[in-house]
């Protein structure tokens, strides 16, 4: 467990170099991420009868891809980060990977403002190939999960996103800090837990984007749970009522829009085009 509890300590989060550029385990998670999700994407396809074929479907996966960045720089600009007015009168600088001359990478993603992204991009593919947008949500919320793992290993080994302090005996020191690994919470809770519910309950859907509304609920209530164990954005700190975080703040406004979303596609009552 001493091991365990210093990891960080022994552990370097660059896996190699190729010249001057650093390729750090939390780039390497996120490729794992991308590519099982789309296995898993594959799998769905294949064993649920989705009207997809391969190709469709790595297009797709381009124009999501594409808005999961996007998103997910801009969202921080615009949730997290304390020089906001900045970065809108300087635009250019949001995806600029060079500070002072030196490579140092693109830092600073909002899952929240990848979930907007995704959802332009996946807007805009289904409206080009003539498909329903509420299929690809649907196969989306059942293969994202299987990803999402691997995305918030990438965190921890990145040593970023870390938890609260604590005394747990699996505690892992930070700094001079003994904290929660939450990201591992995280990775279980929205990944592992949102993941396996959906899985099992894909059989029983009823409705197109029934999938995706649900995952938007389960989603943001593991993600207003592990807020618990994890430090607020140093940035901003507690920002209502004394103890909520910005994420838990998204997260009930995303459980919202799940709700909402529900009870307004169970109305619109279009059926399936694929049944397990």
């Amino acid at each position: 467990m001493s091991y365990w509890n210093h990891i960080y300590e022994h552990f370097d989060p660059i896996a190699f170099t190729l010249g001057p550029l650093k390729v750090h385990w939390y780039g390497i998670m996120y490729v794992l991420a991308l590519l099982t999700a789309l296995g898993a994407a594959k799998w769905f396809v294949r064993h649920d009868r989705y009207p997809v074929d391969d190709k469709m479907l790595e297009s797709y996966f381009i124009y999501a891809e594409i808005g999961v960045i996007l998103g997910a720089r801009l969202g921080y600009i615009l949730f997290y980060d304390p020089h906001t007015a900045y970065y809108l009168t300087h635009p250019w600088e949001i995806f600029n990977p060079f500070h002072g001359g030196t490579f140092t990478g693109i830092s600073g993603m909002s899952y929240h403002g990848a979930v907007i992204g995704f959802l332009v991009g996946t807007w805009l593919y289904a409206r080009k190939s003539g498909t329903s947008f509420w299929m690809w949500m649907d196969l989306v919320a059942l293969s994202v999960p299987v990803g999402y793992i691997f995305g918030r290993i990438g965190n921890f080994l990145n040593q970023e996103l870390v938890g609260r302090a604590t005394d747990v005996s699996w505690g892992i020191w930070v700094g001079h800090t003994l904290r929660h690994p939450s990201q591992l919470y995280e990775a279980f809770l929205e990944g592992v837990v949102v993941g396996a519910v959906l899985f099992f309950y894909r059989k029983r859907q009823r409705f197109e984007g029934e999938l995706i509304a649900l995952y938007a609920v389960l989603y943001g209530v593991a993600r207003f749970v592990a807020e618990f164990w994890r430090a607020p954005d140093i940035q901003l700190g507690f920002i209502c009522c004394g103890w909520m975080t910005m994420g838990q703040l998204l997260s009930l406004a995303m459980i919202a829009a799940g709700l909402v979303g529900y009870v307004w596609l169970k109305r619109r009552g279009r059926p399936v085009i694929c049944r397990p």
